[in-house]
């Protein structure tokens, strides 16, 4: 049966509550071979949109973007499966937070993304909503810096200038994330990567370090702004973050030490919540006859709640296209 809705129509009932005419779903992984270049990103989005017809594609570039400009540097994979290696970091030292600027206007990758946005935009069906992967400040310092264990003792070292860094950061990406949307993006796919979550900082450290910064990102991609808020990682702080100004929501629901799908709404209420799609056990390592089975469960649970079939995370590039096949067949 050809479907009545197209993909933002069916989008937007989901979120103002009301039943289309079948649960939608999107997922998103990395093209390492093709990432490097705007052309090649968005050849790989748009090849990856042709195969599945996900009802909103999540612009998923290379993570390194947001750190580039700034002077890291990377050695590129030509291997569809294999990340890219970083030559160079950005800090180094304490005194390199110090060169942690405003980035101008038309920087070379920024710019290099803004187009891979517009030939997306141009390519795409217009009925499709498109979101631009977005990292919160906090994440692109710990990019800038390199290991996680580096930037938490920078941050108990060295806070004023983290801190400082951080407001740099916001402000180059408030600035950016306007760009993004005049490039023709609905709106951005903000992740907190690994920060949002109690195994890294305590909720008051996060309030101080990511919060702060975090919302004034998202205020300023327009009040018209399609934005959904990923909460990477486990022991997350999704309730606690339930309250920024996004009208869906993803993160891991798999994860037993985060909230599942089923209690979420407890306190994300006239909210949209994207998942259910278990990315490391059964949508990669199941067959197709047990993804239906297990999309079945979910479906029948979340009839006539606002919920869209996602992934908790990027999928891994290994994950068969006919496991993708079986979710988009079993909406």
């Amino acid at each position: 049966m050809a479907d009545r809705y197209s993909h933002r129509e069916r989008v937007q009932m989901i979120m103002a509550g009301e039943k289309p005419d079948r649960f939608a779903a999107s997922a998103w992984r990395h093209f390492y071979h093709k990432e490097s270049t705007a052309e090649g990103l968005a050849e790989a989005m748009l090849d990856f949109q042709k195969r599945f017809d996900w009802d909103f594609m999540k612009i998923n570039p290379r993570a390194s973007y947001h750190a580039e400009d700034w002077g890291n540097k990377y050695d590129w994979s030509n291997d569809e499966f294999k990340k890219h290696r970083n030559i160079h970091f950005a800090v180094n030292s304490t005194t390199d937070w110090d060169t942690i600027d405003v980035l101008p206007a038309g920087t070379p990758v920024l710019t290099e993304h803004l187009k891979a946005i517009e030939i997306i935009k141009k390519s795409s069906d217009p009925e499709l909503p498109l979101l631009m992967t977005v990292f919160n400040p906090l994440g692109i310092a710990r990019y800038l810096v390199g290991g996680i264990d580096k930037i938490l003792e920078y941050i108990n070292s060295e806070p004023q200038r983290v801190s400082t860094a951080l407001e740099n950061i916001t402000v180059t990406f408030e600035r950016y994330v306007t760009e993004i949307r005049n490039a023709g993006a609905d709106g951005i796919f903000f992740a907190t990567l690994e920060w949002g979550s109690a195994d890294l900082l305590t909720y008051d450290q996060y309030e101080k370090f990511g919060r702060r910064y975090d919302l004034r990102i998202l205020n300023a991609t327009g009040n018209n702004s399609l934005n959904i808020l990923h909460v990477c990682g486990s022991n997350n702080y999704l309730k606690q973050l339930s309250d920024y100004p996004v009208k869906l929501f993803n993160w891991d629901a798999c994860d037993p030490t985060n909230v599942n799908i089923e209690r979420c709404f407890e306190f994300l209420e006239n909210k949209t919540i994207i998942g259910g799609l278990d990315h490391k056990g059964w949508l990669w390592h199941g067959k197709p006859s047990e993804i239906a089975v297990e999309m079945g469960k979910i479906k029948e649970k979340m009839a006539g709640k606002r919920f869209i079939f996602g992934p908790g995370c990027s999928i891994d590039a290994k994950i068969p296209f006919e496991n993708l096949d079986a979710v988009r067949r079993n909406l």
